[in-house]
């Protein structure tokens, strides 16, 4: 039987591998109406990418975790939506649910201000996240 969480748990080893994306600068252009210069950007690996697409599919598919409100849940569980504090939340007896609003959180934090989510990726929360999803998962199996 598959878990719920089995398209995440599997990213764990790839994601410890630290290749995250690549800063892109642009060089290029000199900031001219003819060549304007593009602001920087992240371009993410595709361990990366797959993660993205794995949180948003469990958010799809899962519409009763209400994931959706992930600010809320996390300020229910005593954390705020910040970089501080979800970095060095303590998810040791965090449910799914509060763990799937980390990782939400993250990945949207990163459309507001480029580059959230890879500071949640080097800091290795990302994969601490990950692995209190994996505990859950064995509790329940």
């Amino acid at each position: 039987m598959r878990g719920k969480f089995d398209d995440l748990i599997k990213l764990i080893p790839v994601l410890k591998e630290k290749d995250f994306g690549t800063m892109i600068v642009d060089r290029e252009n000199d900031g001219t109406p003819e060549h304007p210069i593009r602001l920087p950007f992240i371009d993410y690996s595709e361990s990366v990418r797959e993660l993205e697409r794995a949180i948003y599919d469990f958010d799809r598919n899962n519409p009763d975790t209400d994931l959706h409100n992930y600010s809320a849940i996390l300020e229910e569980n005593g954390l705020e939506w910040s970089i501080e504090s979800m970095e060095h939340a303590d998810v040791s007896d965090l449910d799914s649910t509060v763990v799937m609003a980390l990782l939400l959180g993250a990945v949207r934090a990163d459309r507001f201000s480029e580059g959230t989510l890879l500071s949640f990726l080097e800091s290795g929360a990302v994969v601490r996240w990950l692995e209190r999803l994996k505990e859950i998962s064995e509790e329940q199996a």
